[in-house]
């Protein structure tokens, strides 16, 4: 934010000014307010570590998309203000206008690109399954008809499991709610992104909750999500993910939470 310093002018300038101020359209006053176009307001869930979610102990959302989204911002030259939303809300709010952009691990699929427009990729994931440690009933896919699955509303990983001939698909608000209904024995499986699972199992209290099961499903694209129209947004991103990548700075929030 700039401070600007009004220097001593004649009379009759400032006047004139004063006037041509009061005359002047609604378009006039918004453009003199730059710190208000600075903001970029930003949708996530942020259950869905290691992508986004609430660091403990702490109010502060974190994660891989969280330290890209405040990047993306630094680099178009915008203050990032991060709004906290259920993931089936983040469309919806797209096209309300309450948010700018969304980014959240939202998988870049036909049926969205009717309802937002997408950046271009910033990372690619695929489904895995995860079991019970001593469940070696279900190696694959083809193992979980007629079981119980669990999977995060509104995922690629909920409509994978809707495919499943005799599956009861059961739906939880966010990711973590699945793998303690596994862990509990409510569900047979749960599917979900890999490198989510993966983080899960490794480092938030899921080592001996799980294990992963068969090849890893439909490579999914992960896309930056504006308000449907509005082109010239996500050209500013692709520029800015663009830039990043050029400058090495993508590499080195990928390596934070992924590795080499």
């Amino acid at each position: 934010m700039f401070k600007r310093t009004l220097l001593t002018l004649p009379l009759a300038a400032v006047l004139g000014a004063s006037l041509l101020s009061g005359c002047g359209d609604k378009k006039a006053e918004t453009a003199s307010a730059p710190a208000q176009q600075q903001v970029l307001r930003i949708g996530t869930n942020p259950t869905f570590a290691p992508f986004e979610f609430q660091s403990p102990n702490s109010s502060e959302l974190t994660g891989f998309d969280m330290d890209l989204a405040r990047a993306l911002g630094k680099e178009m030259g915008r203050k990032v203000e991060l709004v906290n939303l259920g993931f089936d809300g983040l469309i919806p709010a797209l096209g309300a206008g309450n948010i700018d952009l969304a980014i959240s691990g939202m998988t870049i699929t036909e049926a969205r690109k009717n309802a937002v427009d997408f950046s271009d990729p910033y990372y690619t994931a695929g489904l895995i399954i995860m079991v019970r440690p001593d469940d070696n009933r279900i190696k694959g896919i083809n193992d979980l008809q007629g079981k119980k699955i669990g999977v995060q509303i509104g995922t690629t990983g909920a409509n994978k499991a809707l495919t499943i001939k005799g599956a009861e698909v059961k739906q939880f608000n966010n990711a973590d709610e699945p793998n303690l209904e596994l862990a509990n024995k409510g569900v047979d499986a749960v599917i979900n992104d890999q490198p989510v699972i993966a983080y899960y199992l490794v480092s938030q209290g899921g080592e001996g909750k799980g294990k992963m099961v068969g090849e890893i499903m439909e490579a999914e694209l992960y896309g930056v999500a504006a308000k449907k129209g509005n082109q010239a947004l996500i050209k500013q991103v692709n520029e800015a993910l663009a830039a990043l990548k050029k400058s090495g700075e993508y590499d080195k929030i990928y390596k934070k939470w992924f590795g080499a």
